[in-house]
């Protein structure tokens, strides 16, 4: 089993919300680290450990919203600077392109157990010569489970902010250490 690590500069976790019931806000988080346990013969035995960091919110394309979700109101980065996740179990298909990782996801200290489909990008030299390595992962959340409750009741009926939030990862690995051969 080879050891990745999460290349921060060329990985991002993004997320998307219903706002008022009727649009889409997104936003990122530009600083995840972690490692992937990964030989692509065993996908099945595949482990993973990733880290965002909370401060590194960004990107909605409105500042006030930024400040608003780092607060105490939504993540409250001063008391919780990081959101993790570490798999469980992998499940990958005949090929190994694609499988569903399970595992526990914490967000301001609450940890619940999430399932992401994830994909298997491929592999090959960077210009640099390292060995990279490309994954993507999604997956769908009711912020409430993590005690992200804030929200705003509309005039119109509804709530200012969906329970439902969509996460996505994009993640370039850099090869560590490769297992030898027993």
């Amino acid at each position: 089993m080879a050891l990745w690590n999460i290349d921060s500069a060329h990985a991002q976790a993004s997320f998307s919300a219903r706002h008022m019931m009727i649009t889409t806000v997104r936003g990122t988080f530009g600083k995840v680290t972690g490692t992937i346990n990964f030989d692509p013969a065993n996908p099945s035995a595949a482990s993973v450990e990733a880290v965002i960091e909370t401060g590194s919110l960004g990107s909605t394309g409105n500042d006030q919203r930024d400040g608003h979700l780092k607060s105490p109101d939504f993540l409250d980065i001063e008391k919780f600077p990081t959101i993790t996740f570490k798999s469980t179990k992998v499940e990958a298909n005949s090929d190994g392109s694609e499988a569903k990782i399970h595992g526990d996801l914490t967000i301001k200290g609450v940890t619940q157990p999430v399932v992401l489909q994830a994909e298997f990008l491929g592999q090959g030299k960077s210009p640099f010569g390292t060995t990279v390595a490309g994954f993507s992962g999604k997956t769908k959340i009711n912020r409430e489970d993590f005690g992200l409750t804030w929200n705003m009741a509309l005039e119109t009926g509804g709530w200012l902010v969906a329970k439902d939030i969509n996460i996505e990862l994009d993640v370039e690995a850099v090869l560590a250490t490769e297992a030898a051969p027993a």
